[in-house]
């Protein structure tokens, strides 16, 4: 079995997800000064990130910090997750299950209390790759390099087998920090290139890209 390994983030990367001005709308609709929701929620948007606090637990401190009722917190959350999944980045996905049985395919996603179910629904994710690692799963977030660390070991490969492709900057320099390749998403020409060259594969280059640099994670 080849240890030729490509993983991938998902927000940004594998999902397009440009910022939809939920926050924005909720401060204006509950009359709150701009920034407030995120000054009063930033520590449960961390501890759903690592996995330290339930759904459950997410929806109680919503509905306590903000002042809001039960339908209210429904369609606060309905509103964050509509921006978090955001859209599939279908050319992208596509090319990647091309690639099954050709070389490891995993994802690590900083990610956020209820993401797998929601992906996995959604766009069936762990049916694209061999492994998924998400931030809320192992306690760990990148760009710490335990969690690029896990990701491998997950997939059973050394670091300098594996091509790690992610829309921001300084988890790209985490993952060549601890042996990996590392290339910065921007489109899917580019990315798709870089992935074909690293599987050493004769992909035909797609035309202009359909999808650009994106939003990102909470």
């Amino acid at each position: 079995m080849t240890e030729t390994c490509v993983i991938l983030d998902i927000g940004g990367v594998l999902e397009i997800t440009p910022e939809t001005g939920w926050v924005q709308r909720w401060e204006q609709r509950l009359e709150l000064p701009p920034g407030t929701v995120n000054q009063r929620l930033g520590d449960v948007w961390r501890a759903g990130g690592l996995g330290s606090i339930s759904e459950r637990e997410v929806h109680e401190q919503v509905a306590a910090r903000l002042h809001l009722d039960a339908p209210q917190v429904e369609a606060f959350m309905a509103d964050l997750w509509a921006e978090y999944l955001g859209t599939p980045n279908d050319e992208l996905i596509a090319f990647v299950r091309d690639l099954r049985g050709r070389c490891k395919l995993g994802i690590l996603s900083n990610s956020f209390v209820g993401a797998r179910e929601r992906e996995t629904s959604l766009y069936h994710f762990d049916e694209l790759v061999d492994e998924i690692v998400y931030s809320h799963e192992i306690g760990i977030g990148k760009p710490d390099p335990r969690a690029f660390e896990a990701a491998c070991a997950g997939l059973g490969v050394r670091p300098e087998a594996c091509l790690f492709i992610d829309d921001v900057a300084v988890n790209i320099e985490a993952a060549r920090a601890v042996g990996m390749k590392g290339y910065l998403f921007e489109d899917n020409v580019g990315t798709i290139a870089c992935i074909a060259r690293h599987v050493n594969a004769t992909v035909p280059v797609p035309g202009p890209a359909s999808a650009g640099r994106t939003g990102g994670r909470l």
